[in-house]
């Protein structure tokens, strides 16, 4: 979606979600610390989480489960320093281990989704789903992937089910109303971003996403009043510059809405491209 990245990834629903849970009782011989590392405890690096998952692979230890976790692990800190291939190739280590691990299935979607391979993203989610019926992350990526085919009914029926089964997820609602603003369900899409604000008012997504519904909407100074709280919360945010330069540019502000727009093609040189795929110019 957005920025050349997809719009959950911006939140917590596609973060790579796996952890060696309560398993260190059972990994006898193998030093506690690896498996902290390995289980990323406490925003372990990728370099030393890869270090631990690689100590506790090669003690293989006499259980498939935790060797099948410690190789998803490893699978997630090579796809955090985007070398999706290895990563890909632990995915598949633990997938063997074990055939029902429903979270190995969905990381592996991530990473071929990462790739553009939208159409092997979509089968390790239905894999994963199948699993897990009630696998919300799972349901919301293969929705991504979707809508990354240009899918827009499946991707927003996705969104739906992620929704109902998740309804104080705040990147779920800000999900849908994002894609619902893109086909043009402005009103249906602005009760998402409230509902998604009302969860969690200090997501600067939330706030570009309610912008950018207000701009379509033609509610220019409400749109700029939503693209400065995204920018005051994240000031990285070229969506929301490039947004905030149109609605201005609408007001009659020239000057200032021409310095936003030049501000964000320097920060992401394909955001007018983007926004004109979304209706937006």
């Amino acid at each position: 979606m957005r920025s050349g990245a997809s719009h959950v990834c911006r939140g917590s629903a596609a973060v790579l979600l796996l952890t060696l849970a309560a398993i260190s009782a059972a990994a006898q011989g193998t030093k506690l610390s690896n498996l902290d590392l390995c289980n990323g405890t406490n925003g372990t690096p990728a370099g030393p989480q890869i270090k631990g998952c690689t100590t506790i692979i090669k003690s293989n230890p006499n259980s498939p489960q935790i060797l099948a976790i410690a190789h998803n692990n490893r699978g997630n800190a090579f796809a955090n320093l985007l070398q999706y291939e290895l990563a890909i190739q632990d995915y598949d280590e633990s997938i063997k281990l074990d055939p029902n691990y429903a979270k190995a299935f969905n990381n592996r979607g991530v990473a071929y989704q990462k790739q553009g391979e939208y159409a092997r993203a979509i089968e390790n989610f239905n894999a994963a789903i199948k699993i897990d019926s009630n696998y919300a992350v799972a349901i919301v990526n293969r929705g991504q992937a979707y809508w990354k085919k240009v899918d827009y009914p499946h991707a927003l029926k996705d969104f739906d089910e992620a929704i109902r089964l998740q309804p104080t997820s705040a990147t779920f609602w800000n999900e849908r109303c994002w894609a619902r603003a893109v086909v043009g369900d402005l009103e249906a899409a602005l009760a998402d971003c409230n509902k998604a604000i009302e969860l969690d008012p200090k997501a600067a997504a939330i706030f570009d996403s309610r912008g950018f519904t207000y701009f379509k909407l033609g509610k220019w100074e409400l749109a700029i009043s939503d693209f400065n709280a995204a920018l005051r919360l994240d000031r990285t945010l070229a969506n929301s510059l490039y947004g905030r330069g149109l609605a201005k540019l609408k007001t009659g502000d020239l000057a200032s809405g021409r310095a936003d727009i030049a501000a964000a093609k320097a920060a992401d040189q394909g955001i007018a491209e983007q926004y004109a795929r979304y209706g937006v110019h």
